[in-house]
């Protein structure tokens, strides 16, 4: 069963009904399949007429439900012969950012993104996704890596930002992000960025400076949480939805700005309700993306990245 999120109420007790009438129809004599059906119809409408008009904060929940795809399952259905490479060859392997060589289609290329974990246990050991300066500095070592072998980057950020601790700003926390993203913006080969699920502040632009970033559906990209920007204007996290607003952290509000250039489109109800699909289409447009960007020079990627992120706001 999928987990339902607090606007989503009215869909799960049309499918709680459906369950029971299922489980009624299984044990009785009484052809209730007309009924079930009609309900799927009624359910499966309102599931559609809800995700075509969310606000942009409930699409922040979306991008935060903890059934959405995470990194380890865009490697297991996107990619192939998947090598992880670890470390950033000075203090640590920070698990909260993963990368190494992998196939995508018939495309040598290097895949580094944002890993959240799934329960418990794996979201301690992954910091939620927060990565420290070691994380930073461990991309940039394997974009350096990619360059030199001339393969494409492929990035998936999902993260809330840079983990913000005392340990993280004693060990260069600012300046590893810095020269995260200036390494994007250096790289002679072609780099597509993805957000999967939240892109949050510097923690993801590291990642995503990149010749073209596109973005989910669903998914949300900002320089800061809705929460923290509440906390910051009106001394309350109570006001995040108005903060989200207020923000346009949205694929939609993003894409008009200029600040992404492709929205992927989810399966209806979010990534969540049908991974497999949502993996899919991601793919497709990262492969379509890349395939746009061959035959282009060094000097010529580099320019475009700049020219891309010079003309933001302009």
């Amino acid at each position: 069963m999928v987990s339902f999120l607090e606007f989503e109420k009215p869909i799960a007790e049309l499918e709680a009904r459906i369950v029971e009438l299922r489980a009624t129809a299984s044990v009785g004599d009484i052809n209730i399949d007309g009924e079930i059906a009609t309900l799927e119809q009624r359910a499966a409408k309102l599931l559609s007429d809800t995700y075509g008009k969310l606000t942009p904060w409930q699409k922040t929940q979306v991008a935060r439900h903890a059934e959405r795809p995470h990194f380890k399952d865009y490697v297991a259905g996107m990619f192939d012969n998947f090598m992880p490479l670890a470390g950033d060859r000075a203090f640590a392997d920070d698990q909260a950012i993963i990368g190494g060589f992998a196939t995508l289609g018939e495309r040598k290329v290097m895949v580094i993104g944002h890993e959240k974990g799934d329960d418990t246990a794996s979201r301690v050991r992954h910091n939620f996704g927060m990565a420290k300066p070691e994380g930073y500095r461990k991309a940039i070592r394997l974009m350096e890596l990619a360059d030199r072998f001339g393969l494409p980057v492929v990035s998936l950020v999902d993260t809330s930002g840079a983990f913000p601790g005392v340990q993280a700003e004693e060990r260069g926390q600012a300046e590893a992000i810095a020269r995260s993203t200036e390494a994007c913006l250096k790289l002679g080969v072609p780099m597509v960025a993805a957000v999967v699920g939240e892109g949050g502040s510097g923690g993801a632009i590291a990642l995503a400076a990149a010749n073209r970033v596109l973005m989910f559906e669903h998914a949300i990209y900002s320089v800061i949480s809705p929460e923290g920007c509440a906390s910051i204007l009106w001394r309350t996290a109570d006001k995040a939805s108005d903060a989200a607003t207020a923000m346009q952290v949205t694929a939609q509000h993003l894409k008009a700005l200029g600040v992404i250039d492709r929205i992927v489109a989810e399966p209806v109800g979010g990534a969540h309700r049908d991974p497999v699909q949502a993996i899919a289409n991601l793919g497709s447009a990262i492969e379509a993306e890349l395939g746009a960007l061959d035959g282009l020079s060094a000097d010529a990627l580099r320019t475009d990245r700049a020219d891309k992120f010079l003309a933001i706001g302009a």
